[in-house]
C-alpha cells in the first residue's frame, strides 16, 4: 500500500469515483476548493521547471545555423543538435518514471534539475561539436528524469478533482507556451547576445529550483520498495531510442534507406518484446492492467497525436515564414507568440472545461477545433498578407491543441492510486516526448516527398500545404478515436481494471 503522498492541505476530490470520464457528472459541482500557500509554492516550483524544460526543446531551433557555423557542424549533421536531446529525452522517460517511484520522486526531481543546470553550463561553454552534443544528451537525460518526476509530484500534491484539473491545465498551458517562448527567446538571445545564452539562461532557474524544492515539496513513494524490472527497462529504452533514431534518419536519408528500416524494425521488435516481458514480470515497469485501461491507451493516443501535430506544425510554418515569406529567425519566433497566447488561453480554460464537460468531450472538442484551424492554413499563399490568416489560425489552433492536451493529461493520470502515478505520468511524459520527436521527421518526409528535387518558394509552399493537410487529418483522427473509445472509460480511483 502506498504511504500518504499528498501535500498537507490537499483538497479532497469533489467528483464521484465512478463518474464517467467521457462526460460531465449529473450532480452539480460545489464551489471549487482553494489552494493552500504551500500548494501554491509547490505548483510554482513544478510549473517553473516544466516551463524551462519546454523552452529547452525549441530554444535552439532558430539558432541552429548560427550554432553550426560557430562550432563547425556540417549542414547534414546540424539536426543532431536537436536529435541528440530528443533521443535521450524520449528513450529514458519511461524508465525514469519508474525510478522515481523507487528512489523517491523528489530526489529524482532535484537531482535531475541539478544535472540540467550543469549540462546547460557545459553547453554554453562548448568549443567543439563533441562537447555540445554531450551537453545536449545530458540535458535530454535530465529532462527524462525531471518531467515524469515533476508531473507525479504534481498529481500526488493535488488529489483528483478541481484542483488537480486546474493544476494540470496550468501545467499544459505553460509547457506548450514554453515551446513558443523558446523560439522567441532563442531568436532574441542569438541576435542580441549569443547562442550560448540559450544554454546559460537555464542555470539560475535550475539553481533556484534545487535550492527551494527540498524544503517545499513533500515526497511520496510506496512503503515497500519493489525491484526494478531490468529486462523491461532495457527493452523499452532500447526500443524507444531506436524508434526515434529511425524517425530522425528518415527525414535525413529517406524512409527506404537500410539504416532507417533497420532502426525502425529493431525498435518495433524491442517494444513488442517489452510488452511480452511485462506480462510475465513479477514487478513490471508498466503493469498489464495499466496498459489495458482505456483511459491510458486512448488518452495517450490522443496525446501523442496532439504533441506530434502541433510541434510539427511549428516546423512547417517556420519553413513557410522563412523560405516563402522571407522572414528572419527573430521575426519567425515573434510570429509564433500568437500561438503561445492561444495555448495559454487553452490551458487556463482546459481544467475548467474538463470539470464541466468531462475528459472525452474536451479532447474531441479541442481536436476538432485544432483540425479546423490547421485546415485553413492550406490556403496560405506567397503574399505577405497571408500572415494574418496564419496568426488567426495558430491562435485558434493553439487553444484547441491545449484543450486536447489537458484532456489527455487528466485522462491518462486519473483513476490510479498514488503508488502508480509515477508509472502513469512516465507513460504520459513518454507519449509527449515521442510525439515531439516523431512529428517533425514525419512532416519533413511529407514535404520532401511532395517537393522532390524542386526548390524555391513555390515548391516549399506546395510541400508545406500538403503536409498541413496531413497534419489536420491526423488531429481529426485523434479526436474521433478519443470520442469512440473513451466513451466507456470511468474514473475509478485505485481500480485495477476498467471496461475495455
Amino acid at each position: 500500500m502506498p504511504s500518504s503522498s499528498t501535500t498537507p492541505g490537499a483538497a479532497p476530490a469533489t467528483t464521484s469515483p465512478s463518474a464517467p470520464a467521457g462526460g460531465a457528472t449529473n450532480a452539480p459541482r460545489t464551489a471549487g476548493p482553494r489552494m493552500t500557500g504551500r500548494q501554491k509554492l509547490v505548483l510554482t516550483l513544478l510549473l517553473g521547471s516544466q516551463f524551462m524544460i519546454a523552452v529547452d526543446f525549441s530554444i535552439l531551433n532558430v539558432a541552429l545555423p548560427v550554432v553550426g557555423e560557430g562550432l563547425g557542424f556540417s549542414l547534414a549533421h546540424l539536426q543532431w543538435i536537436a536529435t541528440s536531446f530528443a533521443l535521450a529525452a524520449a528513450g529514458f522517460t519511461l524508465l525514469f518514471g519508474r525510478v522515481a517511484d523507487l528512489v523517491g520522486r523528489k530526489n529524482l526531481f532535484v537531482g535531475g534539475m541539478a544535472v540540467l543546470g550543469l549540462s546547460s553550463a557545459l553547453g554554453g561553454l562548448a568549443t567543439s561539436p563533441e562537447v555540445l552534443l554531450t551537453a545536449r544528451v545530458l540535458q535530454g537525460l535530465a529532462t527524462a528524469a525531471v518531467t515524469p518526476a515533476g508531473l507525479a509530484l504534481l498529481t500526488t500534491a493535488f488529489r483528483e478533482g478541481p484542483l488537480r484539473e486546474r493544476a494540470l491545465g496550468l501545467n499544459g498551458a505553460l509547457m506548450s507556451a514554453g515551446f513558443t517562448a523558446g523560439a522567441i527567446l532563442g531568436g532574441l538571445l542569438t541576435d542580441l547576445l549569443s547562442w550560448r545564452w540559450a544554454f546559460f539562461v537555464n542555470v539560475p532557474v535550475a539553481a533556484l529550483v534545487v535550492a527551494l524544492a527540498p524544503s517545499a515539496i513533500t515526497d511520496s513513494r510506496p512503503e515497500k520498495r519493489p525491484r526494478l524490472d531490468v529486462p523491461g527497462a532495457v527493452t523499452v529504452t532500447g526500443g524507444l531510442l531506436l524508434l526515434v533514431l529511425g524517425l530522425s534518419q528518415a527525414a535525413e536519408t529517406g524512409w527506404t534507406a537500410p539504416a532507417t528500416l533497420a532502426a525502425l524494425a529493431a525498435g518495433a521488435a524491442l517494444l513488442a518484446a517489452f510488452v511480452s516481458i511485462e506480462r510475465r514480470a513479477a514487478a513490471p515497469l508498466v503493469p498489464v492492467h495499466i496498459l489495458k485501461r482505456r483511459s491510458v491507451v486512448w488518452g495517450n493516443t490522443a496525446g501523442l497525436i496532439a504533441f506530434a501535430t502541433e510541434t510539427s506544425l511549428v516546423f512547417l510554418l517556420t519553413l513557410y515564414l522563412q523560405e516563402v515569406l522571407g522572414y528572419s529567425a527573430l521575426a519567425t519566433g515573434l510570429a509564433f507568440g500568437v500561438l503561445g497566447v492561444g495555448t495559454v488561453v487553452g490551458g487556463v480554460l482546459g481544467g475548467r472545461a474538463v470539470g464541466r464537460f468531462g475528459n472525452r468531450r474536451v479532447i474531441v472538442l479541442g481536436g476538432t477545433v485544432q483540425a479546423g484551424a490547421t485546415l485553413t492554413l492550406v490556403a496560405l499563399g506567397t503574399s505577405g498578407a497571408w500572415i494574418w490568416l496564419l496568426l488567426a489560425a495558430t491562435f485558434v489552433g493553439g487553444v484547441g491543441n491545449m484543450l486536447m492536451i489537458v484532456g489527455f493529461m487528466v485522462t491518462a493520470t486519473s483513476g490510479l492510486p498514488d503508488a502508480e502515478q509515477g508509472r502513469a505520468t512516465g507513460l504520459a511524459t513518454m507519449t509527449q516526448q515521442v510525439g515531439i520527436a516523431l512529428g517533425i521527421p514525419v512532416m519533413s518526409a511529407v514535404v520532401t516527398a511532395r517537393t522532390g528535387a524542386a526548390t524555391g518558394p513555390d515548391a516549399v509552399l506546395s510541400g508545406v500545404s500538403t503536409a498541413v493537410l496531413v497534419n489536420a487529418a491526423l488531429v481529426l483522427l485523434g479526436a474521433l478515436l478519443a470520442g469512440r473509445f473513451l466513451t466507456g472509460a470511468r474514473h475509478t480511483k485505485g481500480a485495477a481494471h476498467e471496461g475495455h
